[in-house]
């Protein structure tokens, strides 16, 4: 584990911590966002980008993403849009004009969906 991923998710982290972060996601942003990219083409876009990103970032091309690596990845950029001053967002999100970061998280949430499935 790397000293980022261990600064965001602490030295143990265990396989249901991980599905656990990636599940609160999927709940605070990865079920409606996911839907609502189904029926707007603009944001299905925008989605397919920023996965590609994630995917990219995390060397997909040569290797199986995994679902340590997406919550990381996740972890990693709440607490660096959190210095910014980003927060999750209370009230439901409205996709039609989502924010660069709640997009991203959606991209982490369609990446992680299939490999929630298979656990």
């Amino acid at each position: 584990m790397t000293a980022a991923l261990r600064r965001v998710l602490g030295d143990r982290t265990t396989v249901r911590e991980v599905r656990a972060t990636l599940a609160a996601l999927g709940r605070d942003l990865g079920d409606a966002g996911l839907a609502v990219a189904e029926v707007l083409p603009g944001l299905r876009a925008a989605l397919d980008q920023h996965a590609a990103a994630v995917r990219d970032s995390l060397g997909g091309d040569t290797a199986a993403l995994t679902a340590g690596a997406l919550a990381g990845y996740a972890a990693g950029l709440c607490e660096a849009a959190g210095t910014r001053g980003w927060r999750m967002p209370a009230e439901p999100v409205d996709w039609s004009a989502a924010d660069w970061v709640a997009t991203r998280l959606l991209a982490v949430c369609a990446l992680a969906a299939p490999l929630s499935a298979r656990a």
